[in-house]
């Protein structure tokens, strides 16, 4: 990587998470929306008996993994909406129009948008904490845990980008991210085991 490319991979970068902190109120939601899911089902379903769980661990304590990946995988859906209005603004096109790189103008978003999840993920993970649940925290955990989570979100953000260019309209965007983001959520084991769904939707699951 030459100077150039570090050099628009880095403002690329600062300009998406600038953009970001000037819309405080989609950044609040993206904050409070974890916290009622954790209010409503945490609390809820306090009751539910989760097998494989050590003893004394609630419902909560086996939600809040699966809010952080829920997290990340709402606000990455979402990542491509910024480059639609990019190009409604025709900034896209100007960009383009220069020598910088293309991969690293990419790059800089996607991981601009991947980083700023995961803050909001260890965010969450503190909410969770506040309201009383209950996990292992480890130096080697929490790491296995973000770089996974960095990973997953630089995984999805791409492929919302990815989306966007081919759509070009936030109307086919917000279909995407309607579509694919529930069932992905209520297909995984965020919310309870496989061993404990349906049959059709458990062999769904691990499909």
């Amino acid at each position: 990587m030459n100077f150039t490319s570090f050099a628009v991979f880095c403002a690329v970068y600062e300009r998406t998470l600038l953009k970001t902190l000037r819309r405080p109120v989609p950044l609040t939601f993206s904050l409070v929306q974890p916290l009622m899911w954790m209010l409503f089902f945490g609390f809820l379903f306090h009751r539910y008996s989760v097998d494989n769980l050590p003893p004394g661990l609630q419902y909560l304590d086996f939600l809040l993994p699966g809010i952080c990946c829920m997290t990340v995988l709402f606000g990455a859906s979402q990542a491509g909406i910024e480059l639609i209005r990019d190009m409604q603004t025709r900034f896209l096109a100007r960009v383009l129009s220069t020598p910088a790189s293309k991969v690293m103008m990419m790059a800089g978003k996607v991981l601009a948008d991947a980083s700023r999840l995961l803050l909001q993920a260890v965010l969450v993970l503190i909410l969770g904490l506040a309201l009383g649940a209950q996990v292992q925290l480890s130096l080697s955990i929490l790491a296995i845990a973000a770089a996974g989570l960095l990973l997953f979100g630089i995984a999805f953000c791409s492929l919302s980008c990815w989306i966007a260019l081919k759509a070009r309209s936030q109307e086919n965007m917000a279909s995407f991210v309607h579509l694919v983001n529930m069932p992905l959520l209520f297909t995984s084991t965020a919310l309870v085991p496989d061993k404990q769904m349906p049959g059709w939707l458990a062999n769904l699951a691990r499909f």
